[in-house]
């Protein structure tokens, strides 16, 4: 039986965009909350899609971390002191949804779950946030 899901995640984290003009190019922080609705089949014994824990999971990995555009100068003197995850561009809410659907993604898939994510939404702010949707069945 297919199935979707849906589960909300906060974290915190610090981020700037290198690329960007304004207060973002400097190094601030968020509360980010994070939403995923993922579709796949149930498992026949369990009746589950995917375990809302994988997704905590995944999304915790940016709790209380830098996230930096892997161009950014400051990147490595940041990583003298404390891990840095980059990305490839500006960490923007856009870059973060794909990341964070490409990485739930790969952790279904290593549970032999066919689950993957249908949408996200990642807010930076009570008022501010990016979605994508996705065919990927």
């Amino acid at each position: 039986m297919r199935a979707r899901i849906y589960k909300e995640v906060f974290f915190e984290a610090t981020h700037r965009l290198i690329h960007y003009r304004g207060k973002c190019f400097r190094l601030h922080g968020h509360q980010w909350r994070v939403e995923v609705w993922i579709e796949g089949t149930a498992d026949e014994r369990t009746g589950i899609v995917l375990d809302y824990n994988c997704i905590k999971e995944v999304v915790g990995r940016f709790d209380h971390q830098v996230i930096l555009n892997e161009d950014d100068p400051m990147a490595a003197c940041i990583e003298t002191f404390h891990p840095v995850i980059t990305t490839r561009g500006d960490p923007t809410s856009e870059t973060l949804a794909d990341l964070i659907a490409d990485m739930i993604d790969a952790e279904a898939a290593r549970q032999e779950s066919d689950a993957r994510v249908a949408k996200i939404r990642v807010w930076e702010s009570t008022s501010c946030y990016a979605e994508r949707t996705y065919d990927r069945q």
